[in-house]
Formats: C-alpha cells, structure tokens, sequence
C-alpha cells in the first residue's frame, strides 16, 4: 500500500496564505478575490520575498510616492494623481494604521479595488 506524499507549500503559498489571513482579519473581507490576490503577487514580482522590499511602511512619503507612480502609474495606468492619492489613503485607512509593517501585494489589492482596476490587473 503506497503512502500518499503531501508536497510542502512554496514560499509562494506560504505567503499568499499570510495575505488571504490578512484580508480576513486585518481589513475584513470574508471572501477576498483570489484571481486579484494572484494577479497582485504577480505583479509584485520577487519583491515579495525580500524583507525591505515585502512590505510598505505607510508613514514613509518616499516609498507611497514609489507606489503612486510604479504600481498606480504604470501597473494600473492611473494618472491622475487625486485619485491615486485618495486610493493609497483608503487603503492605508482599510488595512489599518495601526499595522505598521503593511504587506505590499494586500496594499495593492487593496489600491487596485479602490480604483476599480481588478479587471486590469487579473489580465495583465
């Protein structure tokens, strides 16, 4: 009688399975999009699995301006930057200011949703 073997989960999944977690409990959304979250991650690239670079400090004027113009500007093709501005705010605002070490693909959906741009980003 052969065993079945469970495959461990790629650090891929470790963390998406962090982000969902968030998505649940930090912004309340009890049933996130996940064709979003993947497409997110995506976009993300390898910055997910760097320390600095895997989340998004919300109080650092630098780094959200880095946000607005490479993820809200090129990503997303949002250009008009009251909206982007507004968009960054609400998701900082959902997510919590309280949560100081925000993770970058959940503040990304969480921007991308604002501004009504999930579909552009999943096909993408």
């Amino acid at each position: 009688m052969a065993k079945a073997t469970t495959k461990a989960p790629s650090a891929k999944e470790v963390l998406v399975e962090k982000y969902i977690a968030d998505l649940k409990e930090k912004v309340g959304e009890a049933r996130p999009d996940l064709a979003l979250l993947d497409a997110v991650v995506k976009a993300c690239g390898p910055a997910i699995y760097k320390a600095d670079s895997a989340t998004v400090a919300a109080s650092d004027k630098d780094e959200l301006a880095r946000v607005k113009m490479n993820f809200i500007g090129k990503r997303l093709g949002v250009a008009d930057e009251a909206k982007a501005d507004a968009a960054i705010k609400a998701a900082i605002e959902k997510y919590g200011r309280s949560v100081r070490a925000k993770h970058r693909p959940v503040l990304y959906y969480l921007i991308a949703k604002e501004l009504k741009k999930a579909a552009a980003l999943k096909k993408a």
